[in-house]
């Protein structure tokens, strides 16, 4: 199920919106290349976090 920047997981709504605009983006982009929600999710966070520059 894709996600938006109203329609997101519970563990990303305490992020700032840039990185939480990002970790949406890079997650639905892992469930498009086969990755489970829960494998998804802590993947995309981190990487939202380096690429923002927020960790």
């Amino acid at each position: 199920m894709p996600w938006n920047k109203n329609d997101y997981p519970n563990s990303m709504k305490n992020l700032d919106e840039d990185v939480r605009e990002k970790a949406i983006e890079i997650a639905n982009a892992l469930l498009d290349e086969g990755y489970e929600d829960g494998k998804a999710i802590p993947i995309a966070i981190d990487r939202a976090k380096m690429s923002v520059g927020k960790d």
